[in-house]
Parts: C-alpha cells; sequence; structure tokens
C-alpha cells in the first residue's frame, strides 16, 4: 500500500473514544441513581416485604392498598416495560435501570473473584437465570402464587421486617434467604445474583436475541478479550449476560464495539 492510500484510511482516535465512553458511564450511573431513587425502596420491599413468593405480580390480591409497589404495577403498566426494554435494547434495562443491578455492581467491586475468563462454568452457570425463571413461573402458575406471608405495615419500618420474618411460611423463608445468600455469595464472585439467578434477568435475556439495538462487535475485534477483562458481567458484547452498559467501548484497542441495529 502506497503512502498516499495509507492516509486516506480513517484514523483511529483513541482519546475521542476514551472521552465518548467516560461520558456515556457518567449517564449510565445518573441514570441508575435516578432509578435507584424511584424504585429502590420498591426493590428492597420486593425482597423483605412482600408477601407472596413472586413480588409484585399479585397487586390486586393484596390487602395492603397503600404499598408503592401496588401503585406502580397496577397503574404505570410497569411490567410492560420489560418485554418493550429487551425487544428496544436487550438487557440495558439491567445495566441503566435496575437498582438491584447497581447494588450487585457496587458489591461485586469488592468481589475477589470476577469471573472474567471464558470456561465451562461461567459458560454453564448464567443458564442458572432460567432455572429461576422457571421457578418463578411454577410458584405463579402451579402453585396459584400463595400469599405466604402476613404484610405488616405498620409502626417503625425495620421493626415491622423483623415481625414479617417472624410470621413467614417456611416458602416465603426459603425464597427470602435463597435471595440474600446470592447477594451475598456476590462479595465472593462479583454480580453472582444478576449473572447466574435472577429470573428478571433470565426473561431480558431470552428477550435479548430479538433487541433491535444492542452493542455488539465488528469485524474489526481481534478476540484481545479486553472488553471482558472490565466488564462487571463477565462477558463481551452481546454476548450471554451482556447488558449493553457501554463500559467496553473504552479499552477497545481496535475500535470493534459499536452500538446500533446490527445488520
Amino acid at each position: 500500500m502506497s503512502e498516499t492510500q495509507q492516509c486516506t484510511l480513517p484514523m483511529y482516535d483513541g482519546a475521542k473514544l476514551r472521552t465518548a465512553s467516560i461520558r456515556l458511564r457518567i449517564v449510565r450511573r445518573f441514570s441508575q441513581f435516578i432509578m435507584l431513587a424511584l424504585l429502590g425502596q420498591w426493590w428492597f420491599y420486593g425482597i423483605f416485604r412482600c408477601p407472596f413468593l413472586v413480588p409484585y405480580v399479585s397487586c390486586q390480591n393484596c390487602p395492603v392498598i397503600t404499598c408503592h409497589g401496588r401503585i406502580v404495577t397496577m397503574f404505570w403498566g410497569f411490567w410492560l416495560l420489560l418485554p418493550v426494554s429487551a425487544l428496544l435494547f436487550g438487557r440495558a434495562l439491567c445495566g441503566w435501570g435496575c437498582p438491584g443491578g447497581l447494588l450487585n455492581q457496587m458489591i461485586g467491586m469488592m468481589a475477589p473473584f470476577k469471573l472474567r475468563v471464558r470456561n465451562t462454568f461461567t459458560r454453564l452457570a448464567p443458564s442458572g437465570k432460567y432455572l429461576g425463571l422457571a421457578v418463578a413461573l411454577f410458584c405463579y402458575y402451579i402453585l396459584a402464587q400463595p400469599r405466604v406471608d402476613v404484610p405488616i405495615r405498620i409502626g417503625e419500618f425495620f421493626p415491622s421486617v423483623l415481625l414479617t420474618f417472624e410470621h413467614a411460611n417456611l416458602e416465603w423463608l426459603v425464597r427470602t434467604f435463597f435471595v440474600l445468600a446470592f447477594l451475598g455469595l456476590g462479595l465472593i464472585a462479583a454480580n453472582a445474583w444478576c449473572r447466574f439467578a435472577c429470573p428478571g434477568g433470565g426473561l431480558l435475556e431470552l428477550l435479548r436475541h430479538l433487541s433491535l439495538f444492542r452493542f455488539y462487535k465488528t469485524s474489526k475485534c481481534n478476540d484481545c478479550n479486553q472488553c471482558l477483562d472490565i466488564c462487571p458481567m463477565g462477558t463481551r458484547p452481546n454476548e450471554a449476560n451482556c447488558t449493553s452498559c457501554g463500559d467496553c467501548r473504552e479499552v477497545c484497542p481496535s475500535d470493534a464495539i459499536v452500538f446500533g441495529r446490527r445488520k
């Protein structure tokens, strides 16, 4: 190739890309904290206070009409956001809006095992989300979504949480301690709940393949895996567990990661 031809090739501007990636990360963090302020308490109540095995899908049968989760799910059409967001942007809701996702990422920063490798375990373990989704569907459709706790919402907040545990059935306790165990596991293996157990993540993962817009690798990718080394979910763009956070663009030496509609 002549010197003249070389000068006509598009050049990779790493500094410009890093600046854009940093801005994207700031916007994502802002989005996450806004959603934490709006839905963080709702996410917390779903674990510790909702009397049903599958939180916030049977609000019409709950006697607590003042529950903010009831207002969100019954009048805002919140659950419609899950399939719509997945069909548009894949699992972006996990990386940009879920308060639980933010909490797991913050916990995962302290985890000694990031699991950012490609081996048999990291390929098979994410299938646990589908098992979690199957269990949730079993509880809702087969067990008829039983109310296995007394919805206590009187007195001060934390004392009423303790009362909830005292009056809960065994099924509710098993469900709750299972979730807490995986959150605790996140202190050892980064983002264990989001990567290996979340039923909502399992549903979004199934729909992710149909999404219109996503981060994906182009033909420039040389499989250096630098994106894998930085990803909080231990994956690569448009592969299993990708939440379209965009953090990987900053470190790609080939400018091979783009966002848009894949041809």
